[in-house]
């Protein structure tokens, strides 16, 4: 029997076009050939359309072996094994293979860059590395109705992002492989003679400002418990859908920051996780447009401690391209009521959720404070911190490991 080894180290292929021929105990080492003892390897390369095309040579890097598209003749089968490509039972009846090799996908890469923990934290607790919940810290894996989601906790180290000239940090890879990133800041900036200073991480030590876009109400009127809405229609607890109804002050910023930040990128941006708005009211109330009222982000907040990434309500999903994070994710992340300022979405800066706290006479959403205080109840015409959240397509590629010195940026 006669087999040929293509030695590849970990998911990456990385030796060109190498190939070993093991014939009994002899083994010859075979450069830049497609053909041997009467066998044909044709190796298909897929783009970033998503499409395959013919290529002389084995890729140099950049790539992953698709075991389920390969394929040869005479019963011969490409098999991975040890991180090596094995090709068996070859014969010399004219065996050919069309062997395929994959870009990696977001997900892959961040995955692989990426070690996961186990079990589920204790969403009551902080997460840090050091006077925290230290043992949970990392990425963490969640089932869904949608699916399985991996999400970022504590300090972590490995989710810097860089895309469309500015840096983010990833939240979490969605459910359908799409990738939620937080703004975190413009890639440099000019001071006042012109001098270009570039931002380690979206911020300088002097200040952390460059970690938002600007200050916003989220709405300008805050008497009407509608007024939490990302839009609304006043007299109902949400607009008929999505699509109708006021536009919220925040959106009307949200939007037009795309529109001239992000909009010549808008192919890698997707809608479809959306974002959640959560209007639905917590056990034991109901909801009117004046009566005192704590939504369902309230009770998991201060009551359950368990967050989610459900929404439960089709009308609380904005399918948009831009959104703002929720209280849930800030508490998967390692935030809590006692404050946390060691962990990734910490910025000492107040910023905004979309999140709906509660109405008392005012319409409130919840926030982060400068101490990393999670909290609810600030009016929603008070101005607070923007943070831009968008998605990343699910067939983006990626190059770096996620650290602050070799962040992601996308291919």
């Amino acid at each position: 029997m006669k087999r040929i080894i293509i030695g590849l180290v970990g998911v990456v292929l990385i030796i060109g076009s190498i190939m070993f021929f093991s014939k009994e105990e002899e083994t010859v080492l075979i450069t830049d050939k497609q053909e041997l003892d009467n066998t044909s390897l044709v190796f298909m390369l897929q783009d970033e359309e998503g499409n395959y095309n013919k290529a002389d040579t084995l890729p140099s890097s950049g790539y992953n072996f698709n075991a389920s598209k390969s394929i040869c003749t005479n019963n011969t089968t490409p098999t991975w094994e040890d991180n090596k490509l094995y090709l068996n039972n070859l014969t010399k009846n004219g065996t050919s293979c069309y062997l395929y090799f994959d870009k990696p996908k977001a997900k892959d890469t961040i995955l692989a860059n990426s070690k996961l923990g186990e079990g589920v934290p204790n969403f009551a607790n902080t997460s840090c590395s050091s006077g925290c919940d230290e043992a949970t810290v990392g990425l963490y894996e969640e089932t869904t109705s949608k699916g399985t989601t991996y999400y970022f906790r504590g300090d972590v180290t490995d989710n810097y992002l860089v895309f469309a000239d500015k840096y983010w940090r990833i939240i979490r890879i969605n459910e359908d492989g799409s990738v939620r990133v937080i703004y975190n800041g413009e890639k440099s900036t000019v001071d006042s003679a012109g001098k270009e200073t570039v931002l380690a991480n979206g911020y300088n030590d002097a200040s952390t400002q460059y970690t938002q876009i600007q200050e916003s109400a989220y709405n300008s009127s805050w008497n009407r418990s509608e007024y939490v809405g990302f839009t609304y229609t006043e007299g109902s607890q949400r607009p008929n859908s999505t699509n109708t109804g006021t536009t919220s002050t925040i959106k009307g910023v949200l939007d037009t920051w795309y529109s001239t930040n992000l909009q010549q990128y808008d192919n890698k941006i997707t809608g479809i996780p959306g974002f959640c708005n959560d209007r639905e009211v917590a056990s034991g109330y109901e909801w009117s447009s004046q009566t005192n009222t704590h939504y369902k982000a309230y009770e998991r907040f201060y009551t359950t401690h368990q967050p989610t990434f459900e929404c439960n309500n089709s009308k609380d999903l904005y399918q948009t391209k831009i959104g703002l994070i929720t209280i849930d994710e800030l508490m998967y992340a390692g935030g809590m009521d006692g404050g946390n300022i060691s962990y990734y979405l910490y910025t000492g800066n107040w910023y905004l959720t979309m999140s709906p706290c509660y109405f008392y006479g005012f319409a409130g959403m919840f926030y982060i404070n400068s101490a990393g205080w999670l909290s609810g109840g600030s009016y929603v015409s008070d101005s607070y911190g923007v943070r831009p959240v968008i998605n990343l397509d699910a067939n983006v590629t990626l190059s770096g490991t996620g650290t602050i010195s070799d962040p992601y940026v996308v291919d």
